[in-house]
């Protein structure tokens, strides 16, 4: 059972960038320089467990008026396991918490797939990111409470 939490300490934030490394890095090729950035100091973390073992990861910013998500990342052996749509309702929970009521989004065009059955619309033409075809997505998250407005 995948389970997925903020990250509130050294641990599980060196966890996250574990898997960070692995799937951007290692398997995509992503050079480390622009994997790891500035907004890691200041952003909220987020990582996925099975059982003890970190298999997922994602960031979150709060820019404008967006919760801003980057960074959502499964260890290969994981995919097509519901772990990263776990990642993404605790992003999207932590966002509509903190008072955040949009998401925006960079995603691989190959994975733009995967945040389309999430609720994300395609808002830009195709743009390389570290040698990446992207496209920016974007999603409105409403409370339970205001869900039928």
């Amino acid at each position: 059972m995948v389970q997925v939490q903020e990250v509130l300490n050294q641990q599980q934030k060196n966890d996250a960038f574990y898997v960070r490394f692995e799937v951007f890095v290692k398997e995509q090729k992503v050079p480390e320089s622009l994997e790891i950035d500035e907004h890691d100091e200041t952003a909220i973390h987020f990582i996925a467990y099975d059982r003890n073992t970190p298999v997922g990861a994602g960031r979150l910013r709060f820019v404008n008026d967006y919760g801003k998500v980057e960074r959502i990342c499964v260890i290969g052996s994981a995919r097509h396991t519901g772990t990263g749509q776990h990642i993404m309702q605790a992003i999207e929970e932590k966002s509509l918490h903190e008072g955040y009521r949009a998401m925006k989004l960079n995603a691989q065009f190959s994975a733009a797939g995967f945040y389309k059955k999430l609720g994300y619309t395609v808002t830009s033409d195709e743009f390389m990111d570290a040698g990446i075809p992207h496209v920016e997505m974007k999603k409105n998250i409403f409370t339970s409470t205001n869900s039928s407005l």
